[in-house]
C-alpha cells in the first residue's frame, strides 16, 4: 500500500516556517505516541539546527506505556527533551514549563550577561497533521486560542499566543513532507489519521491493521469483538462485521462499515493502548 499526502498549502506553510525560524528560541515538536518517528517531519531537525529542542509524545495515554518509556529514552539519547503529553485531558502539561526552562537555559543566561531581563522565550509549535497542536495549546495557555479539530490540517496559518511572561507560542500549520521514503511510513500515519481517510482503500488498510494487532497485540481483537483470531485478516474482519451487524441490502457483509468501526474503536483507544512503532533495538557494545 503506497501512501502520499502533500495538500498544496503545506509547501507555503514549509516556507513561511523557515522565514520564521530566526524568530525562535525553541522549537516545540508533537509527534504521536503512537508512532512517534513516522509522525516526525524529517524537515523540521533542518530547519531546527542550533535550536533548542523539545519533543512531546502527545496522545500518551493511546499508546503503550512500555513504548511511551522507551520512546522517552531513546529521543533523550539523541538530545532532545522529552515530556509524555495527554493534550485532551491535560495529563503531563503541568511539567512543560519547567522543561522549557532547562531547554532554554543557554539562552536564558546568555541574556542575563547582555543585561536582558524577562525576554520570553518565543517557541514555535510544530508537527503533522492530526498530531493535536491546537488541542496542546488551548489546554497549555488555558483557554480556547487556537483552532482546533479532528480532522488533518484545520490550522493553515500561523498566530502568535502570549502564554505568560515567560513563554510566547507560535502556531503553525500541521505539515508532512512530500514524499515518504518508506512506504510504511505512510501506513503507520494512515492507522492513527493523520492521512484524510477519504483519500485511503479503508478496507484494505483494516486488514494490514488487524495483521499488526495479531502479531504484537494478540488477544484484544477477540476481547473487543468476541470473534476467534485464528484464520487469514480478512476472515478476521468478516467476522467483526457479521457480529457487529455490519449489512448492506441483500444480508450481505458490509466491510467498509466494519472498517470504519474497527478504526473508531483503535484510534479511540476502545481496543487498549497500542503503539503501533517501536523504538530501534539497541545494538550491544561489543
Amino acid at each position: 500500500m503506497n501512501i502520499n499526502w502533500y495538500p498544496g498549502h503545506m509547501t507555503k506553510a514549509k516556507r513561511q516556517m523557515q522565514e520564521d525560524i530566526r524568530l525562535i528560541d525553541l522549537i516545540i515538536e508533537l509527534v504521536d505516541a503512537r508512532v512517534p518517528l513516522s509522525s516526525r517531519n524529517p524537515d523540521i531537525d533542518q530547519l531546527g539546527m542550533n535550536k533548542a529542542r523539545l519533543i512531546l509524545l502527545n496522545k500518551a495515554d493511546l499508546a503503550d506505556d512500555r513504548q511511551n518509556e522507551r520512546w522517552k529514552e531513546y529521543f533523550q539519547e539523541k538530545g532532545f527533551h522529552v515530556v509524555k503529553v495527554d493534550s485532551r485531558n491535560g495529563a503531563g502539561i503541568k511539567a512543560i514549563q519547567a522543561v522549557i526552562q532547562e531547554a532554554c537555559k543557554e539562552k536564558i543566561e546568555r541574556d542575563r550577561r547582555r543585561g536582558i531581563k524577562n525576554r520570553p522565550i518565543r517557541a514555535m509549535v510544530a508537527g503533522i497533521p492530526n498530531v493535536g497542536k491546537s488541542t496542546f495549546i488551548n489546554t497549555f495557555a488555558g483557554k480556547a486560542c487556537a483552532k482546533t479539530g479532528n480532522k488533518p490540517g484545520v490550522t493553515k496559518g500561523k498566530q502568535w499566543i502570549r502564554l505568560n511572561k515567560g513563554v510566547e507560542l507560535l502556531d503553525t500549520p500541521g505539515i508532512l513532507w512530500p514524499k515518504f521514503e518508506d512506504p510504511d511510513t505512510g501506513k503507520k500515519l494512515a492507522f492513527v489519521g493523520s492521512i484524510k481517510d477519504d483519500i485511503l482503500n479503508m478496507e484494505e488498510l483494516s486488514l494490514e491493521l488487524i495483521g499488526f494487532l495479531r502479531e504484537y497485540y494478540p488477544g484484544v481483537i477477540h476481547k473487543r469483538y468476541d470473534v476467534q483470531e485464528e484464520g487469514r485478516d480478512v476472515e478476521i474482519l468478516e467476522a467483526i462485521a457479521k457480529v457487529r451487524g455490519c449489512l448492506k441490502k441483500g444480508e450481505e457483509l458490509d466491510y467498509g462499515k466494519a472498517s470504519g468501526i474497527l478504526f473508531d474503536d483503535f484510534r479511540s483507544g476502545k481496543l487498549g493502548r497500542i503503539t503501533v512503532e517501536w523504538p530501534p533495538v539497541k545494538e550491544e557494545k561489543a
